[in-house]
C-alpha cells in the first residue's frame, strides 16, 4: 500500500518522463510524459526488455551500482536512471528517462570535427625514379600529387608534401569514417596510374586519432606508417589508443633493387654481436627450414668474429630432422635447450630472434624477458604486438625467407668463403621452403642469394633429401589432396586428418598442391597439431590476401602464404575462414 502511493506520487509529480518496473521486469506505473519516449497508448504491463532492449538483470545491476544507462528511441538519446524503491519481492525500481540527445548531437559534432592526423608515402617511388627517364618520373610524380590533392580536396582536408615521396595530411574524424567505409578506395586509383613499370603505384598512409594532444596523434600517425611499411606496403593502418586497424594490403611487396640496407644492418649486426659476451640464437615454436637455416647463417657470423654462441631449439618436426641431425653430426654448433640458455645467460648477452617478430611464436619468451639486448631478424608482415625494444631490426616483408635475409647479411659480414657446406645447403633449403621451391615470392634477389649459396658449396642433391617424406606423410598428403573441396569461386578447403607433430608441415604442402589446381586461386588446409591445436595453413596466387584472412585468427604472414593457430576444431575453422573469404571477395 505503501509503496503503491509512493509511485503514484513519482509519476505524477516527476518532471520527467518515469516509469516503474516490477521484480518480473513489467511496467506497473508510468508518468505522463512518458510519450515523449515511447510512442505507444499505453505500457503498463509491457515488458521492459520489449521497449528498450535493456535486459532486466542490467537495469538491476545499474541500479545498485547507480550507474546510468543509455537509451536511443524515436531519434532521441535519453539517459536512463535507475532506482530502487522497497526491499525484497515487493521491491520496484523507477526508470527516469532525461533526454539527452542536444549533448550527444553536440558531441558527435565536436567528436567527427576533430583533428586527425595522416602520413602518405609512395612505396617504390625509389624504384620509380631507378626505372624511368627524368622526363617520365616527373610524369608520374605528378600523376600521383594530383590524385592525392584531389583526394585530399574532397575531404576538406589540407595536405603538404614534405619529401619527394612523403605526404602529412591533416583531416577530420567525420572524412575518416567516409575513408573507412570506403575502405580507402585511393589505394585502388594509385593502382591505375599508368607506369609502364611490371609493378603499379602503391601507397602507404599511416592515419593516427584520438590523441590527448596534436603531438601524440602526430605520433600515432608515424607509428602506423610504419606498421603499414613493416607490413609490406599498400595498405593503411589507422592507430587510436587501444590498438591498430588494417586495410587494404592487395599488392605483393616490391622487392628493392639496392642491398645497401643488407650491407648496414650486416656491419651494425656485427658491432652489436662485438660487444656481447654470448650470443643466443632463437626462431619460432616448431622451427621449419628457414628458421634453422637463418640460425645456422648467423651462428656462422658469431663465429667468425669469435663469439661463444647457441642456438636455442626446445622441440620439432620429423620434417626438420634430417637437417637438424646432420648439423649436430658436424659438432661445430651448441644447441641448447630453454633451461639450460637460463643458465648460461649473463647481463651482456645478446638474443637474435630469426624467422618471427612476434612474442607469442618465438621458443621462449622467458630466454627474452632475461635480457635487455634483442635483434631480430625476419621477412613477415609485422604485426601489432610485435616484439618491443630491439636495439636492432631488420624486417623486410619483401623477402622470400628469413634465409635469403640472412645470406645477405653472411655476404657482407663474413668472407666470400666463411659458409660451410652444411649452412650453405641450410640456408637454400630454407629458400626453397619458404618459396615452394621458387614457385612463389621469389624475386631477382631470392636467386641471387641462392646463386651465392651455390657457389658456396651448397648442393641441391643434399638438399633435395630435407624436402623427402616418409610413406605415411606421403598418404596423408594424397588424401587430403583428394578430399578436397573445390568451391565455384576459386577457393580450396581441405581436412588434415588424426593429430600429428607434422601437421603444420603437411597442411602447408597440401595448400600449396591445391594450387596447382586450375582455376583455383586461394587455399586452406587445417588439421590438428600433437598438442590438439587445429592448425591452419593458407596460400594464394594474389587475388585473396590470405594474410589478412589469417590476421582475423591470431596468425599472419604474407599476402601469398599465411598460417594461424586456434582452439577451434578444423571444421569450425575452415567454416569461419569461408565466411572470412566471402566479406573479402
Amino acid at each position: 500500500m505503501y509503496l503503491g502511493r509512493i509511485e503514484k506520487l513519482l509519476s505524477a509529480y516527476s518532471p520527467v518522463p518515469m516509469c516503474v518496473i516490477n521484480s518480473k521486469g513489467k511496467v506497473t506505473r508510468a508518468g505522463g510524459s512518458i510519450d515523449e519516449v515511447f510512442k505507444y497508448d499505453g505500457i503498463v504491463d509491457a515488458d521492459i526488455f520489449v521497449l528498450t532492449g535493456i535486459k532486466l538483470p542490467d537495469i538491476i545491476e545499474a541500479a545498485g551500482k547507480k550507474e546510468p544507462l543509455s537509451l536511443k528511441k524515436n531519434d532521441k538519446v535519453f539517459k536512463v536512471i535507475p532506482g530502487m524503491v522497497g526491499e525484497g519481492e515487493m521491491a520496484a525500481i523507477v526508470l527516469y528517462f532525461v533526454d539527452v540527445t542536444s549533448f550527444e548531437n553536440l558531441k558527435d559534432m565536436y567528436n567527427d570535427d576533430k583533428a586527425c592526423i595522416a602520413v602518405v608515402s609512395v612505396d617504390n617511388f625509389d624504384e620509380f625514379v631507378s626505372s624511368k627517364g627524368e622526363d617520365r618520373e616527373m610524369e608520374i610524380s605528378t600523376e600521383i600529387d594530383k590524385l592525392l590533392r584531389c583526394w585530399t580536396a574532397k575531404m576538406g582536408a589540407a595536405i603538404t608534401r614534405y619529401k619527394e615521396h612523403m605526404y602529412y595530411v591533416v583531416l577530420s574524424q567525420k572524412s575518416l569514417k567516409i575513408l573507412i567505409d570506403k575502405k580507402f578506395c585511393i589505394l585502388d586509383e594509385a593502382r591505375e596510374i599508368e607506369t609502364e613499370s611490371d609493378f603499379p603505384v602503391t601507397l602507404s598512409i599511416g592515419i593516427g586519432v584520438g590523441g590527448k594532444s596534436l603531438a601524440e596523434t602526430d605520433q600515432y600517425a608515424v607509428d602506423a606508417l610504419n606498421m603499414a611499411l613493416g607490413r609490406g606496403g599498400d595498405q593503411a593502418v589507422v592507430k587510436n589508443v587501444r590498438n591498430f586497424e588494417y586495410y587494404g594490403g592487395k599488392s605483393q611487396s616490391v622487392e628493392k633493387g639496392f642491398k645497401g640496407k643488407s650491407r648496414v644492418i650486416a656491419h651494425a649486426l656485427k658491432l652489436v654481436m662485438s660487444q656481447s659476451s654470448k650470443i643466443f640464437i632463437m626462431g619460432h615454436k616448431n622451427p621449419d627450414m628457414d628458421c634453422l637455416g637463418s640460425a645456422l647463417g648467423i651462428h656462422r657470423v658469431a663465429e667468425i668474429i669469435g663469439k661463444e654462441a647457441y642456438i636455442i631449439i626446445n622441440s620439432y618436426s620429423d620434417s626438420l630432422a634430417g637437417m637438424l641431425e646432420d648439423a649436430k653430426e658436424t659438432g661445430e654448433y651448441e644447441f641448447v635447450s630453454t633451461e639450460k640458455a637460463l643458465g648460461l645467460l649473463d647481463e651482456n648477452s645478446l638474443v637474435i630472434v630469426v624467422d618471427t617478430h612476434t612474442p607469442a611464436l618465438v621458443e621462449s619468451m622467458e630466454i627474452l624477458s632475461r635480457v635487455s639486448r634483442t635483434v631480430v631478424i625476419d621477412h613477415h608482415r609485422r604485426t601489432a604486438d610485435s616484439l618491443q625494444n630491439m636495439i636492432l631490426s631488420y624486417m623486410e616483408s619483401y623477402a622470400s625467407s628469413a634465409s635469403e635475409l640472412v645470406t645477405e647479411i653472411v655476404q657482407y659480414a663474413c668472407d666470400k668463403k666463411a659458409l660451410t657446406k652444411m649452412e650453405a645447403d641450410a640456408l637454400l633449403a630454407g629458400i626453397m621452403v619458404d618459396t615452394n621451391r621458387f614457385a612463389v615470392k621469389a624475386g631477382v634477389r631470392t636467386f641471387e642469394a641462392a646463386s651465392w649459396l651455390k657457389r658456396n658449396g651448397a648442393d641441391l642433391a643434399s638438399v633435395r633429401k630435407y624436402f623427402q617424406d616418409d610413406a605415411e606423410s606421403f598418404r596423408i598428403k594424397a588424401r587430403c589432396v583428394a578430399d578436397a573441396r573445390l568451391y565455384e569461386d576459386g577457393i580450396a578447403m581441405s581436412l588434415c586428418p588424426g593429430e600429428s607433430v607434422n601437421s603444420q608441415i603437411i597442411n602447408s604442402q597440401v595448400a600449396d598442391e591445391l594450387l596447382e589446381i586450375k582455376g583455383i586461386k586461394a587455399s586452406f588446409v587445417a588439421g590438428k597439431n600433437q598438442h590438439g591445436r587445429t592448425v591452419i595453413s593458407a596460400r594464394s596466387l594474389g587475388a585473396v590476401n590470405v594474410q589478412v584472412v589469417m590476421e582475423k585468427f591470431g596468425g599472419g604472414g604474407h599476402l601469398t602464404t599465411a598460417g594461424a593457430q586456434v582452439d577451434m576444431s578444423p571444421e569450425e575453422a575452415l567454416k569461419a575462414i569461408r565466411e572470412a573469404v566471402r566479406e573479402q571477395l
